[in-house]
């Protein structure tokens, strides 16, 4: 990737649009939905680009689902290599 990647982010005030100021992190909050709106750059959906992103009001980057899914499976896997560690086979419980 070369370059830095921008974005012109606006709001419609009454019958005209206002560009909006991003904030020190270089988001755009968006108060009424508790969000902000960003640029991330990185590897989604195995393309490697910077990509429009939500983060939340604190600046946590907002997950997808195949991202919460995917660290969900990672904390599954590391769970069940501990119950084993622990001589507890995990495809025995409950």
């Amino acid at each position: 990737m070369s370059g830095k990647s921008q974005v012109e982010v606006y709001r419609l005030e009454g019958s005209f649009y206002e560009l909006l100021t991003p904030n020190n992190r270089n988001h755009y909050p968006i108060p009424e939905m508790g969000v902000e709106l960003g640029i991330w750059s990185g590897i989604y959906q195995n393309v490697e680009l910077p990509w429009l992103r939500w983060w939340d009001s604190d600046g946590n980057l907002l997950l997808s689902s195949e991202e919460r899914a995917e660290r969900e499976r990672q904390r599954a896997d590391r769970l069940a290599a501990r119950l084993q560690e622990l001589g507890i086979d995990p495809n025995e419980i409950m």
